[in-house]
């Protein structure tokens, strides 16, 4: 791949992910708990740094990580062996806000996958999805509810999220394949 650009560094990031947590608050006042649930990889990272803010708002939360690979409807064209990590929820959410987090929201694939996935744990009474880097080119009718940056690109271009434990940086770049 090559380089094209930054599009987020570490305080655009920072300043995104502070953004949504204050619209999470605004939009569940009344929530005594909610449920942040991270789909692997990236995603974990990204609903950690979300339920730290959410709680400093005053609402309680509840961390979760989510391994869909399972639900994929793309797995043969993914990897013909997938990495698979271990799902850890161990928590109750049937009745629940679960919001799903993730760190680029493309075709909606995953997403679909992930609200399987969470439906195979319990029934919550809402989920809700939040982004980093919303970049288009749906082919599911899935759309997000808290979105840090949009980002339209061509599909010829790769929006990679660096960021720790996975990365060294934290930083969001555009690439051309």
């Amino acid at each position: 791949m090559e380089f094209k650009s930054y599009i987020m560094d570490e305080q655009a990031i920072g300043r995104a992910l502070a953004r949504i947590s204050h619209e999470i608050a605004e939009r569940n006042p009344e929530e005594e708990e909610i449920c942040i649930i991270g789909i692997m990889s990236r995603g974990a990272s990204i609903a950690d740094i979300l339920a730290k803010k959410v709680e400093a708002l005053g609402i309680k939360t509840k961390t979760g990580y989510l391994d869909i690979t399972h639900y994929r409807d793309d797995l043969s064209e993914k990897s013909p062996l997938p990495q698979i990590s271990e799902t850890k929820i161990d928590f109750d959410i049937t009745g629940k806000t679960v919001i799903m987090a993730d760190d680029v929201l493309f075709t909606g694939r995953t997403a679909r996958a992930a609200m399987e996935a969470i439906i195979a744990l319990g029934r919550p009474a809402r989920i809700q999805f939040a982004v980093l880097v919303d970049r288009g080119h749906r082919e599911l009718p899935i759309v997000a509810d808290y979105v840090g940056k949009n980002v339209p690109t061509a599909r010829s271009e790769v929006i990679v999220v660096n960021i720790p434990p996975f990365d060294s940086e934290i930083s969001v770049a555009i690439y051309n394949k």
